[in-house]
C-alpha cells in the first residue's frame, strides 16, 4: 500500500484525464520564481512532503504570492514551517508546489473508499472548509454513469449551488458528472485505488479543476 500526497496525486488525476490546477514542483528559490513565472503571478505555494498531509494547520501554505521577491520569501518561510515537523530535504521534503492562484468557483469534494461488505463506493458533497461542518454528501456503489452521478448531486444541498443559487451563474454540471463517473469506473475496474479524497474540487460555469487530492493505492 502506498499513499499519494498532493503532488503525485495531481499527476495521477491528470493521467486519468481529470483536469487539475496548473502546478509545478520547485526545490529552490530560483525554481520557485521560474515555475511561478511560467504559471503567472499571483500563485499559491505549498509544502510538498509525503508526511505532511494537512498543510494549512502547519503553516505550510502561502497564498496570493504576487511577485519574485514574495515567492522567495514564501519558500524560505514554508521550509521553516516544515522543519518544525521534522521534515527537511533528505528527510521527507520533496520541495514546494507552486500553483495557479484560482479565484472564484464553488468548492466541492469527491471521494471514494472500499466498503468491506459492498465494495467500491463513490462520494460527492460540499467541499472546502464546509466539508466537516455541514456533512452534506451523497454516496453510491461504483461504478456510476453520468446520469446516476447527476442524481447523486441532486440529493445534496450542494447541488443547489450548481444550478445557480440566488442569481449566481450555473456551474458546469456535465463536467462534474463526467469526473464522478470516470473516478467510479476506475475504482470498479480494479482494486488499485483503496481510498481517495479530492478537496477542493472547484466548479465554474465552463470548467472544473481539482486543486488538491490524496490517494491511497493498493
Amino acid at each position: 500500500m502506498r499513499n499519494l500526497d498532493e503532488f503525485p496525486a495531481l499527476g495521477f488525476l491528470q493521467e486519468m484525464g481529470i483536469p487539475t490546477v496548473d502546478y509545478g514542483l520547485a526545490g529552490s528559490e530560483d525554481e520557485v520564481v521560474e515555475v511561478a513565472a511560467r504559471i503567472g503571478f499571483p500563485v499559491a505555494i505549498k509544502v510538498s512532503a509525503e508526511k505532511i498531509l494537512h498543510k494549512t494547520e502547519l503553516g505550510g501554505v502561502a497564498l496570493d504570492i504576487g511577485g519574485p521577491d514574495e515567492a522567495r520569501a514564501a519558500y524560505r518561510r514554508l521550509l521553516d514551517a516544515a522543519a518544525t515537523s521534522g521534515v527537511a530535504y533528505g528527510s521527507g521534503l520533496r520541495g514546494v508546489i507552486v500553483q495557479e492562484m484560482v479565484r472564484g468557483g464553488t468548492e466541492f469534494i469527491l471521494g471514494g473508499f472500499r466498503d468491506p461488505g459492498f465494495g467500491p463506493v463513490i462520494m460527492f458533497g460540499l467541499g472546502g472548509i464546509f466539508t466537516e461542518l455541514f456533512k452534506d454528501a451523497s454516496f453510491r456503489l461504483a461504478p456510476v454513469d453520468e446520469e446516476e452521478a447527476g442524481r447523486m448531486i441532486s440529493e445534496t444541498r450542494a447541488g443547489t449551488l450548481i444550478t445557480g443559487f440566488r442569481g449566481a451563474p450555473a456551474l458546469d454540471r456535465g463536467a462534474i458528472c463526467a469526473v464522478i463517473s470516470r473516478l467510479s469506473e476506475r475504482m470498479a475496474a480494479s482494486d488499485e485505488i483503496l481510498e481517495f479524497d479530492i478537496n477542493p474540487f472547484v466548479a465554474f460555469p465552463s470548467r472544473v479543476l481539482a486543486l488538491d487530492a490524496l490517494f491511497k493505492l493498493n
